[in-house]
């Protein structure tokens, strides 16, 4: 029995005499190749690490900006958007926290301030456009006008042969055709008047005999329409007369048969007639 109890231990000794060194050898090993991997990983970074400022040297030589730079910028931007974006929040929160009064606004207070005028875009016709269109230039091109007058959508010839008969006290000194346009301006401005008139008290464009074309309905209510004719003074200085009436400015004004027209303080009439009652 104890001889038994002795060659175990002696077995026992021996296998942990052969074990040891086996373990040491296995340790070392496991050691040193930490070593190599840990020696092999700094020298792969240091060289890594060493093209990359290689690289970033060229492009900072080539192009005046490397990646540095970049890198750089895209660190301040975001600091810049932190900032921000916290001072927003802040910002909001100071405003979601402060009370609001329930308390109507004083009168008075509101009074005090100033009203702030504010300049808006206007996008209405400025006139330009217009007075180019209705500029009327001279034949050597010295002198130039633009019209005041210009005919409404509804202007037609008429269909009948107005005249106008011009008199100077009881003497017939003109008789005027005013059938073959629709409107004929009145005035001292020779290069736009169709009719001119020479009384230093008429303006330049003074008025304008405008043919319009006017719905009626006859006697059994059918609708149809009519050439009339209307006259609108131009705002005059001295203002257009009929049968002896000032008319308004700027309005048209019907003319019927046998009307007597003035113009200014000139002592010229002109009758309305036309070829039916002539």
């Amino acid at each position: 029995m104890a001889r038994d109890e002795e060659q175990d231990t002696r077995r026992d000794e021996g296998r942990s005499r052969y074990r040891e060194p086996e373990r040491r050898d296995y340790k070392s090993s496991r050691r040193e190749h930490s070593k190599d991997r840990s020696r092999g990983y700094d020298d792969g970074e240091r060289s890594s690490r060493r093209e990359r400022e290689s690289s970033y040297r060229r492009e900072r030589e080539r192009y005046g900006y490397g990646e540095e730079d970049r890198e750089r910028e895209r660190r301040r931007d975001r600091e810049q958007y932190d900032r921000n974006r916290d001072r927003d929040r802040d910002r909001r929160r100071d405003r979601s926290a402060s009370p609001r009064s329930s308390r109507p606004r004083s009168t008075s207070r509101s009074q005090s301030r100033s009203p702030v005028n504010k300049a808006k875009p206007n996008f209405g016709a400025s006139g330009l456009l217009a007075a180019e269109t209705n500029t009327v230039k001279s034949v050597d091109g010295k002198n130039s006008t633009v019209l005041k007058y210009n005919e409404p959508p509804e202007a037609r010839k008429p269909s009948v042969g107005w005249r106008l008969y011009v008199f100077k006290g009881d003497e017939q000194v003109e008789l005027l055709h005013i059938q073959r346009q629709s409107a004929y301006l009145f005035g001292r401005d020779r290069l736009v008047a169709d009719i001119v008139v020479e009384h230093p008290s008429c303006s330049k464009q003074h008025a304008v005999i405008q043919y319009r074309f006017v719905p009626v309905k006859d006697e059994y209510g059918v609708s149809k329409g009519d050439v009339k004719p209307f006259i609108i003074d131009l705002e005059s200085t001295n203002g257009t007369h009929v049968n002896g009436e000032t008319i308004p400015t700027s309005r048209y004004y019907e003319l019927h048969l046998k009307d007597v027209i003035k113009f200014g303080q000139s002592t010229k009439e002109y009758i309305l007639l036309h070829d039916e009652v002539s």
